[in-house]
C-alpha cells in the first residue's frame, strides 16, 4: 500500500498549487553556506546554501521539501524507488515545517513565527534541533476547561510509519496497557494482547495488574526508577524486560519476561453472534482503523449478515482511531445503502453534487477550505479498497442495515472512532453509547513525510452531515430522558449507560460489564442498575488518584491514535 506517496502528493499539492506565494519573500539567495553529502543528485558540489528566515514572509513548502541535513542514500525498501532526499541543511528542514504549518495547520494564525535558527527555547543547543522546532509549531491557546487546544502534535520515523501503515506492524510486546492512574499510586493493567504476540505467548491476561518492571516498584518516584520503568514500557528492538504482575485469584506475584519485536496488529477480534431472548446480536471488538483491518471487518459483517442479526454491538473502547476512509466504510456497513444513499458513483469529489449522504466534512483553514471544497467531503463509502494499489474497487462491502447500533466506549475511544459515532448520528442512526466518555478529538491530519521523519499536525476538524463537530470534550453517555437537544446528531450527549471497564472478564464475554449492559439494554430498553453504581464508584476512584507526581511514558502510535486523511484513487 503506497500510503506515503499518496500522503505526500496531497500535502505538497496543496502547498504548491494552492498556497504558493502566500506572503512570499523568504530569502533563498542568502550566502550562508554549509556542506552536506549530495549522493542522490549526481552533483559534484558539496556546498549547500542555507535559507534564511524573515519574519512573516513564507516561501512555498514545496521549495524546501526533501532537502535534508542527512540525506538517505539508496533505495526506499517500502517503495522500491530511490529516496527523494537531496542535500540540504537542518534549516531547510525547519523552513519546510514552518511553511507547511503556515499553509495547512488549522490554527496557523496562532503560531508565533520565531527564527528557526535561533528559536530561544532555552540555552541548551539540543533544543534547536528540527524535532524541537516542530514541537513549537502549534498554538499555545487553551480551551475553556484549561486544556491545551492542540494536544495532537506528533512525529515518528518514516520506517515506523510505513511498517504500521502498510502492514499493521508496530514495535513492542503486543500488549495494550490501560493506564488507569499514571501517577502514584499508579494503576497499570493489561487491557488485551495481540494474537500470537510476545505478550500473549508469555501468558499476560486481561486484568493483570503490573506491580514492578525490571524489579522497580511501579510507584517509584526517583528519576532512575522512572527511567527503568519507561525502558520496559517503551522498549527498543529485541529488548528483554521483566514484569511482575498481580493476577486476580492468584495469591503470589507472577514474574514474566518479554522480548520486544515487530508485532502484527489484529485490529478485529472476537466477532460473534450472541442470542439474547429472541434476538440475534452481532458483536465485534474493533481496535484500530487500519488497512489490514479491512478484510477481517468484511468477514465479521458477512458473518452478521448471514446470521440475519437484529442488533449490533461494536466494541471500540480501546480504538484510538486511524483512517477516516475506513470509518466511512464502517459507517456504510452499519447503516446500509438505503440510509446512506451510497452508490458506486460515490467518490468524495462528487458527493456534494449527488444524493450520497455525507459521512464527514473536513473543516480546514481559510486557505485550504476554499481551494479544495469538494475534497473535504467523505460520503459513506460502500466500496472495498485495494490498499496495495491505493484504489477503490467495484466490490461492494457487506452491510447489516441497522437503524440502531450499540458502541462500547471509553476515554480510549478517539478520532476516527468518534467520527463513526458523529457520522452515523448525522444521518439519524440511533447510537447507544455504553461505557464512558470518549476522548474528544474531532481533529485530524495527513501524514507528511520529509527527510526520514513523518509529521502529524492538526489540519482539519470533522463535522457530520448536520455540520456538528463540537465534541472536543468527548461524547458522553447519558440517560435519553436527560437530553434536551431533541434533534439527533447536534450534541455531544449520546443516549446510553455509564459503565466501568470490567477487567475481571475477557473482552467478548457476555458477563463483562460493558457488553452485559448493552445486552441488558437490548433486552429491556434500560440500563442495569448495577452498571450505574459500578461506573460511579469507578469515576470516584479515578478522581481520587489524580495526585501530583511523575507520569510514566505511554506507548503512542500516531496511526493508531488519530483521524488520518489518506486520499484513495478512483478505479
Amino acid at each position: 500500500m503506497k500510503l506515503n506517496t499518496l500522503s505526500l502528493s496531497v500535502a505538497i499539492a496543496l502547498s504548491a498549487t494552492v498556497l504558493a506565494g502566500c506572503g512570499g519573500g523568504s530569502s533563498n539567495n542568502d550566502t550562508n553556506q554549509t556542506t552536506s553529502p549530495n549522493t542522490n543528485t549526481g552533483s559534484t558540489s558539496n556546498t549547500v546554501t542555507e535559507p534564511t528566515w524573515t519574519a512573516g514572509q513564507y516561501d512555498s513548502a514545496s521549495s524546501f521539501v526533501n532537502q535534508c541535513e542527512t540525506p538517505r542514500e539508496g533505495t526506499d525498501p517500502f517503495e522500491n524507488a530511490p529516496y527523494p532526499d537531496q542535500a540540504g541543511t537542518a534549516m531547510h528542514e525547519k523552513m519546510f515545517l514552518r511553511s507547511y504549518t503556515h499553509e495547512t495547520y488549522l490554527w496557523y494564525d496562532e503560531v508565533e513565527d520565531k527564527d528557526p535558527k535561533h528559536p530561544d527555547f532555552d540555552s541548551d543547543d539540543e533544543k534547536d534541533t528540527v524535532d524541537k522546532y516542530f514541537e513549537h509549531l502549534k498554538t499555545d491557546a487553551t480551551t475553556a476547561s484549561g486544556d491545551l487546544k492542540d494536544k495532537y502534535h506528533y512525529s515518528e520515523s518514516y520506517e515506523d510509519y510505513k511498517k504500521e501503515a502498510d502492514s499493521g506492524v508496530v514495535s513492542g510486546y503486543g500488549v495494550r496497557w490501560a493506564f488507569i492512574s499514571n501517577t502514584p499510586p499508579r494503576v497499570l493493567r493489561v487491557a488485551y494482547t495481540q494474537d500470537g504476540s510476545p505478550a500473549a505467548t508469555a501468558g499476560l491476561q486481561r486484568g493483570d495488574t503490573v506491580t514492578a518492571i525490571n524489579g522497580t516498584d511501579i510507584n517509584t518516584s526517583d528519576s532512575s526508577g522512572i527511567e527503568n520503568l519507561n525502558a520496559g514500557l517503551l522498549p527498543g528492538a529485541d529488548e528483554e524486560h521483566s514484569f511482575t504482575i498481580k493476577r486476580e485469584g492468584v495469591e503470589d506475584p507472577i514474574t514474566i519476561s518479554m522480548t520486544s519485536g515487530d508485532i502484527q496488529s489484529t485490529p478485529v477480534q472476537n466477532a460473534k453472534v450472541i442470542d439474547v431472548a429472541d434476538k440475534k446480536v452481532g458483536y465485534v471488538q474493533f481496535n484500530q482503523f487500519i488497512s489490514v483491518g479491512q478484510q477481517p471487518l468484511i468477514d465479521a459483517f458477512n458473518q452478521f449478515s448471514n446470521a440475519n442479526i437484529n442488533e449490533l454491538v461494536i466494541d471500540m473502547r480501546y480504538n484510538g482511531g486511524g483512517l477516516v476512509i475506513m470509518s466511512a466504510q464502517l459507517g456504510y456497513m452499519v447503516a446500509g445503502e438505503a440510509q446512506t444513499n451510497a452508490s458506486l458513483d460515490n467518490d468524495a469529489a462528487k458527493s456534494i453534487n449527488n444524493d450520497a449522504k455525507v459521512f464527514t466534512r473536513s473543516i480546514r483553514n481559510d486557505k485550504v477550505e476554499a481551494a479544495s471544497a469538494k475534497e473535504n467531503y467523505y460520503p459513506f463509502e460502500r466500496r472495498k479498497i485495494d490498499w496495495d494499489a491505493g484504489r477503490y474497487t467495484s466490490q461492494v462491502l457487506p452491510s447489516v442495515d441497522m437503524d440502531t447500533v450499540y458502541i462500547l466506549a471509553s476515554s480510549g475511544t478517539c478520532s476516527a472512532s468518534e467520527s463513526l459515532i458523529n457520522g452515523l448520528r448525522g444521518i439519524d442512526v440511533n447510537v447507544v453509547l455504553i461505557g464512558g466518555q470518549t476522548c474528544g478529538k474531532p481533529y485530524g491530519f495527513t501524514p507528511t513525510p520529509n527527510c526520514g521523519e513523518v509529521y502529524y499536525t492538526v489540519q482539519f476538524k470533522g463535522a457530520n452531515a448536520k455540520e456538528f463537530g463540537d465534541y472536543a470534550e468527548g461524547f458522553k453517555p447519558v440517560p435519553a430522558s436527560s437530553i434536551t437537544q431533541t434533534t439527533i446528531g447536534l450534541t455531544d450527549e449520546v443516549p446510553g449507560c455509564s459503565v466501568a471497564d470490567d477487567f475481571s472478564k475477557q473482552l467478548g464475554d457476555t458477563e463483562e460489564g460493558m457488553l452485559a449492559a448493552a445486552l441488558t439494554h437490548i433486552e429491556t430498553g434500560a440500563c442495569p442498575v448495577v452498571a450505574k453504581e459500578s461506573a460511579q464508584s469507578s469515576v470516584t476512584f479515578r478522581q481520587s488518584l489524580q495526585n501530583d507526581g511523575i507520569k510514566l511514558a505511554q506507548p503512542f502510535h500516531p496511526m493508531r491514535n488519530g483521524m488520518v486523511d489518506i486520499k484513495v484513487k478512483e478505479q
